[in-house]
């Protein structure tokens, strides 16, 4: 999962939306039908404890990759992520990855504020430095290390903001794209991610990236795309909309929207929160949000897409299906059946002299 390959790693995101041993059965689907990873956002109100559901995950399967996408050192002290992680690494030696971001969906629910850059920064070097075995100064009031330490966990940064973009490119083992799959946005958080590795003295060709985005196996892109109506009202919402103008997606959606809890992205009523956002969104600009941003289209379509990404040098894709409360398993059976037996990418070097 942290290692660039010849090849685009396919995966898939599972909320941890059910007790363990059920969300595992989804997994162990995912292992059969040849995804490469799954990966398991963090909330603590909306779902069971990620790091519980990985370890069960770990425990349940033999192959497939294991990752949060993503966790926080907001809700969880970083400390405390780093023993978890030392936990699930060990169960799943080799598979697992560790996904961090600002927060969002942890902290938005009890009122916190999302990690701020410089946090970021200081807290992911103490992840790295007790994963390591290392000693960590806190707050110069003692020094202590992390006992039985599983090194060589990689840290991967979710990020979608120039700020986030450039720090990953600099200390990350790896990078989380929340752009989707637009060649526009694409582009430009690549370039930010290499401004950072270039400052840093690495090479961005060494830095796996992975690209997020909804997806769904269908011949009916129009009546699919209305359900993507609130993830692009939340987008323009948190500062997105200049992104999505570059698609020629003009929306103007208010600071606030009530009716909808806990947030856009994660409605509990999603047709609902459709309703509500189609005051914004028109049935037009949604329909060129899926096209653009998102990997929805008949299996033909998803594969060349997937195949333009891997050509642009990502080397990871996490497929999102629309929805917080149930397993993606139409999702994962589509793709598995459609899309994953077709799939044949060439290598960097080949794709190059395309």
């Amino acid at each position: 999962m942290s290692v660039p390959r010849a090849t685009l790693r396919i995966g898939i995101r599972v909320p941890p939306c059910d007790r363990a041993d059920r969300v595992v059965e989804t997994v162990r689907r995912a292992e059969q039908l040849g995804f490469d990873d799954v990966w398991f956002p963090d909330s603590q109100l909306l779902w069971r404890d990620v790091f519980t559901t990985l370890t069960a995950a770990a425990l349940g399967t033999e192959r497939i990759g294991l990752g949060t996408a993503v966790t926080n050192l907001a809700t969880r002290h970083p400390a405390v992520v780093a023993s978890a992680a030392r936990s699930v690494a060990e169960l799943a030696s080799g598979r697992f990855t560790l996904g961090l971001g600002v927060g969002n969906s942890s902290v938005g629910p009890i009122g916190l504020r999302q990690t701020t850059s410089a946090a970021m920064r200081e807290g992911l070097g103490m992840v790295r430095a007790l994963l390591d075995g290392n000693e960590w100064d806190f707050e110069g009031k003692v020094r202590s290390r992390l006992r039985d330490p599983q090194p060589r966990v990689p840290l991967h940064l979710a990020a979608s903001g120039p700020k986030n973009l450039r720090l990953a490119g600099e200390i990350a083992d790896g990078v989380i794209l929340l752009s989707g799959v637009s060649p526009r946005t694409l582009k430009g958080a690549t370039d930010r991610v290499c401004e950072g590795a270039e400052a840093a003295g690495r090479s961005a060709d060494d830095i796996p990236l992975t690209v997020s985005a909804f997806c769904s196996v269908t011949d009916d892109i129009e009546a699919e795309a209305r359900l993507l109506k609130p993830v692009c009202a939340s987008i323009a919402q948190n500062g997105g909309a200049p992104f999505l103008a570059l698609a020629g997606i003009e929306v103007d959606v208010p600071a606030r929207i009530d009716g909808i809890y806990p947030d856009l992205v994660h409605a509990e009523d999603w047709d609902r929160a459709v309703e509500i956002c189609s005051a914004w969104i028109s049935d037009e600009a949604v329909l060129r949000f899926a096209r653009e941003f998102c990997l929805f289209g008949t299996a033909e379509q998803i594969i060349e897409r997937l195949r333009a990404l891997h050509r642009a040098r990502v080397t990871g894709v996490f497929l999102q299906h629309v929805g917080s409360y149930d397993p993606p398993t139409e999702l994962i059976e589509a793709v598995g059946a459609s899309v994953l037996p077709a799939l044949s990418l060439p290598s960097p070097a080949k794709a190059g002299h395309r």
